[in-house]
């Protein structure tokens, strides 16, 4: 055939399927136009799953007579002028595609009045090429769209369209989305006349984590740590779910650059890398978090519906997501509280004359009475000392103004599992399997760090080929490969030879470990991949060198292994992502008892 240039109805019907896959990607489309014109109250109706009518209403900067036509023209766009402006985009969108997509696949029409105009105009289009005139309407500021009969021209694409429920579920969770990314907007959203979701401004800390509470469930809330870190021109605020709050699926993972929802490969492995020491194999964490960049360092055009994005300096952007999330997660252990107004993570308050809680009880009045346990079956020997029976409180944790340890004391052990101990909000339970596991694996993990990754040669070296890429990348990273424990030369131009690797994993592959290891170098531009390997051997060293279940514990012992926790990062959860400890406060276990009614 001859070549020829395409109809322009066609082409839009072209673009319109990389745009318009279903209601919701119209949707999408419509209010982050909206978002884009400055709205602080954005409206959204829907009837029959968005099949038959979407309605987006915005009380924006609105669209001028003249230019109503030229917005359902491809490639026109007030958003960008030049190349600067796409090297740095702030706007949503920018390709001035998605409106004349919109309309070849639909009856579409446009009402809106500009903020300095006296009246409205109206403009349509039925699905062909065809624009009409402005013509008058009444119309408060803002924009009104209207889509009528999605893809009604396109029956093929139609029937691929699910039921109205399904259907909805996307617009339904893509509102929740955007209402979580823009919080000084208000949102509704009404489905067949009836309203599902209402959205009030949310500028304050406090009214934020009610639209979170009311878009994710009041229970992501009530697990939910508050960070905000600053580095490098990088800014990461938000809040991500403690591992014992882990979901099954992804569906709880927000993540947005500059105000936009993105779903990226290089953030989801550093949030992964941060939670891998606190979760449970196969289950997924739940988080809300923004990062704020330079719009210069990040490339938003590298996807139609602009869902992915191209880090400049992946590597930093990378490390920067990982150390914040890793020490907000390191910093969960009973003895630590969060500032209800700040979100901040505060330390316990330090004992009486700056003594470490677990080396100095009894009162001055009295000589305290000195031991050292000695668990035969784990080597867990913690130094502790203790008041005699029915003597006041310790003054090195109580002090004058007899304060309670974050889990109190133990008051006795439970079928020999559970420690049960009395704290100054209630009762205190605590598995004492899973929490000594974590005081032992997090014990084994300092060590490592402090005398390093030991490493053992292979009787016969591996040799691995590999492309020239990956042979000069090993060349630059030598070491980092001495620091994880092995040693790796170039013997060619795309030949790699592996002479050691750490002690701990014999019996790993080691080609498979070095390929694993180049392709997190090549995507991530570093690698967690040895310490990961190495942690669970820790892990399982951990899990059989802890106090087995029907173990019994003398009362000293059951308070070491609390003051150890208060102590321990991440003793929160256990290596597998089970929680090591909970309480009843005295108003639960008022209300089981039916007290004060």
């Amino acid at each position: 055939m001859r070549i020829h240039a395409l109809p322009p109805q066609l082409i839009n019907q072209i673009a319109a399927g990389e745009v318009v896959e279903r209601p919701a990607s119209v949707i999408k489309e419509l209010v982050e136009n909206s978002l884009d014109a400055g709205a602080s109250r954005i409206d959204v109706e829907i009837e029959q799953g968005g099949i038959k009518l979407m309605r987006v209403k915005d009380d924006g900067l609105g669209i001028h007579r003249e230019d109503l036509a030229l917005a359902l023209a491809r490639h026109a766009t007030s958003k960008i002028t030049d190349l600067k402006d796409l090297e740095r985009v702030t706007s949503m969108g920018f390709r001035g595609e998605a409106l004349p997509s919109i309309a070849s696949v639909s009856r579409l029409g446009i009402s809106s009045r500009a903020a300095d105009a006296e009246s409205g105009w109206c403009v349509s289009s039925d699905g062909t090429a065809d624009v009409e005139q402005p013509s008058p309407a009444a119309h408060p500021g803002g924009t009104s769209i209207e889509v009528r009969d999605l893809f009604y021209n396109t029956p093929a694409r139609r029937k691929f369209l699910k039921t109205e429920k399904t259907e909805f579920g996307h617009i339904e969770n893509l509102v929740r989305q955007l209402a979580l990314g823009h919080f000084n907007v208000a949102f509704s959203l009404r489905h067949n006349r009836r309203e599902t979701l209402m959205l009030p401004v949310a500028e304050q800390r406090v009214d934020q984590e009610r639209r979170l509470a009311e878009v994710l469930g009041p229970a992501f809330l009530e697990q939910a740590i508050f960070l905000e870190q600053v580095h490098a021109g990088l800014r990461l605020t938000g809040w991500v779910a403690h591992p014992t709050f882990s979901r099954s699926q992804g569906d709880m993972q927000y993540f947005y650059v500059n105000g936009r929802a993105i779903r990226d490969k290089l953030v989801t492995h550093a949030v992964r890398q941060a939670y891998r020491d606190v979760l449970y194999h196969g289950r997924h964490p739940a988080y809300v978090l923004y990062l704020s960049i330079d719009p210069v360092m990040v490339d938003v055009n590298v996807h139609p519906t602009k869902h992915e994005v191209r880090f400049r300096d992946g590597r930093t952007v990378h490390d920067f997501l990982f150390r914040t999330l890793h020490h907000a997660l390191s910093d969960t252990s009973p003895g630590q509280a969060v500032d209800p107004d700040t979100g901040e993570i505060l330390p316990v308050a330090a004992p009486a004359d700056d003594q470490s809680p677990r080396e100095t009880f009894g009162t001055d009045a009295q000589q305290p009475f000195r031991f050292k346990i000695r668990e035969r079956s784990s080597g867990y020997q913690p130094s502790f000392n203790i008041q005699h029976p029915g003597e006041p409180g310790p003054a090195g944790l109580d002090g004058p103004e007899s304060l309670v340890p974050p889990l109190g004391y133990a008051l006795a052990q439970l079928k020999g599992v559970y420690i049960l101990a009395e704290n100054e909000e209630g009762l205190v339970l605590v598995d004492m399997h899973a929490a000594h596991e974590r005081i032992t694996y997090e014990r084994f993990k300092k060590d490592r760090s402090s005398s390093g990754i030991r490493s053992q040669p292979l009787l016969v070296p591996v040799s691995v080929a590999v492309s020239r890429r990956e042979a000069d990348l090993a060349e630059s990273q030598q070491e980092m490969f001495h620091g994880l424990g092995m040693e790796v030369d170039r013997l060619g131009a795309e030949t790699l030879v592996i002479r050691a690797i750490p002690i701990l994993l014999q019996g790993t592959d080691p080609e498979k470990l070095l390929r694993d290891l180049l392709s997190d170098l090549v995507v991530f531009g570093n690698s967690k991949r040895v310490e990961t390997e190495i942690d669970q051997v820790l892990a399982t060293m951990a899990c059989h060198g802890s106090v087995r279940a029907n173990r019994r514990l003398t009362l000293e012992e059951m308070n070491a292994l609390l003051r150890d926790m208060e102590a321990t990062e991440r003793s929160d959860q256990c290596n597998h992502g089970r929680p090591t400890w909970t309480r009843l406060e005295m108003k639960d276990l008022d209300r089981l008892f039916l007290r004060g009614r």
